[in-house]
Formats: C-alpha cells, sequence, structure tokens
C-alpha cells in the first residue's frame, strides 16, 4: 500500500484509482472524468477483506460487492449491507464492483452510499500522511464528489452494527431490474422494552445530491400518513428523462411507508427469537 499512497501523492488529480471498475469505467465512458494515470490496487490482498465483530462490519477496498453479501457474519451484524447489496445493478457487476469504491464514487443514486449514512458509519483514507477517518456525514459533499483528497486512497469502510431490538429494510422502484433506482428508501427501527418504536430513521437515494437520513420517530408516532408527508417535504428531487421531480417525491413517501413496516416487522421478529 506505500506504492499506492506514493504513486497518488506523486501524481495528484491525474490520476484515478481502480479497483473493480464498474463505477469509473462508466465515467470515463460518458467523458465525466479523463485521468492521465490509474492506480491500480488490485495487487493489495490486504484490502480484500471483510471483518465483522460486535460493534460492526469493516469493508477492505478490494472486497467486492457479491462477497460482503454473502459474508453471513457481515449481514448478522448489520443485515442492510445484504439487503442493500442485493439491488445493486447486476450480479455480474456486484462480481467484480467493491463496496469501499461505489462508497468512493460519491454517487448519491448509489445504495451504499444511503447505507452508509443511514448507518452512521465511516471511511477510513490513507495517504503518505498517515490516516484518518471520516464521518459518512462528512465524506459526502455533492454529486459524484468525496472529502477524499487527491493523494489518499479510502482502504476500509466501517458500518456500525444494527443495535439491539432494531430491524432494517431496503426498498427501490427501478425502470427495469437492475436500472439505477428512481427513487430507494432504507430504514432502520429500534424498539423499547415494551415493542414500541423507540427510532425510526430511513435514508433515501436518488432524491437528493448527497445521502439524505432523517428522523421519523415522531412522524411514526402520529401514524403513517404524517410519515409520508415528511418524507415527500423532506426530499428533494430532479426531474430527468426518467422521472419527473413530482413522481419521485411521490415514491419517497410511498417507499418511506413500506420500508418503516419492514424495518419494525423484522424487529419484533429479532426481539422474539431472542
Amino acid at each position: 500500500m506505500p506504492e499506492a499512497t506514493a504513486a497518488l501523492a506523486e501524481l495528484g488529480p491525474s490520476a484515478k484509482v481502480l479497483a473493480g471498475g464498474q463505477s469509473l469505467v462508466p465515467v470515463l465512458a460518458m467523458r465525466l472524468a479523463a485521468p492521465a494515470h490509474l492506480v491500480d490496487i488490485n495487487g493489495l490482498g490486504e484490502l480484500d477483506t471483510v471483518v465483522a465483530d460486535a460493534g460492526g462490519v469493516t469493508v477492505g477496498a478490494l472486497a467486492r460487492h457479491s462477497r460482503v453479501e454473502h459474508d453471513a457474519a457481515a449481514n448478522r451484524t448489520q443485515p442492510l449491507l445484504a439487503q442493500a447489496l442485493r439491488l445493486v445493478a447486476h450480479p455480474t457487476i456486484r462480481n467484480r464492483g467493491t463496496t469501499v469504491g461505489s462508497l468512493a464514487h460519491a454517487d448519491p443514486a448509489g445504495e451504499m452510499t444511503t447505507v452508509l449514512a443511514l448507518c452512521g458509519g465511516s471511511v477510513t483514507a490513507a495517504s503518505t500522511d498517515g490516516r484518518r477517518v471520516i464521518a459518512a456525514a462528512d465524506f459526502f459533499l455533492g454529486p459524484l464528489e468525496s472529502a477524499l483528497r487527491p493523494d489518499e486512497l479510502a482502504t476500509h469502510a466501517y458500518f456500525p452494527a444494527l443495535p439491539r431490538r432494531s430491524g432494517s429494510a431496503f426498498v427501490e422502484i427501478a425502470r427495469r431490474n437492475g436500472d439505477y433506482a428512481l427513487c430507494g428508501v432504507g430504514a432502520i427501527a429500534e424498539l423499547d422494552e415494551l415493542g414500541v418504536v423507540r427510532s425510526l430513521r430511513c435514508g433515501y437515494l436518488s432524491v437528493s445530491d448527497t445521502p439524505l437520513v432523517l428522523d421519523l420517530t415522531r412522524e411514526w408516532e402520529a401514524g403513517e400518513g404524517t410519515v409520508a408527508t415528511r418524507a415527500r417535504d423532506g426530499v428533494d428531487p430532479q426531474s430527468d428523462l426518467h422521472a419527473t421531480a413530482d413522481y419521485r417525491r411521490h415514491l419517497a413517501g410511498v417507499l418511506t411507508v413500506r420500508a418503516a413496516r419492514q424495518a419494525i416487522s423484522a424487529a419484533r421478529q429479532a426481539v422474539g427469537a431472542a
């Protein structure tokens, strides 16, 4: 890894990191980037890791989506990972694309950016100056723009464990299977000792410039209609060739209620099985 960080320090903004390439290649094809150099990190076996413990899941920069999706320990610790990853593009893409690379790409239509933000996770970046940990709230700066400096390599992502007496869900609507979602919603619901919803948080993709997270606990207490209204009012979608802003806003309300129901049901099942 020192060779990779040294190369990035020397080449600066003229270089891009190549891991799975499933985000980088489309960007090159669309002429959104034209790097003079590629720093290929596929030889760094120490970054091909998925480690789960009681606190959370740490994913290395070379761990492919499919590996994280099917890692039993990781998904016991944070089931939102598998719930979201099964919706990422197609199996062929997931077999090559990397979870950390998807985060570094910082696409607000990407499932993993939403998962990291909703979990309150972080990304570790390395450079010749050392390492730093960047919280999800500070990592995503805008569409396809992260807080990584040109001389930094994203080495790991950390997803905190799902809290006790909690459940999660991830739902989205796309025009075709594997397409970018017109709108997607992830939810984490936590119950108190009496089985009452103590916390409900939802994360959104494709409806804002950066991953959006809303605390809907009070709205859930007031009813599903209030939850849907708050979601529609809280998002800021744009119209494009695929959907109008109003339709995306409508989807945000519908999918928020759907995801919340599923997450609460999962939490109750988890409590019953404990």
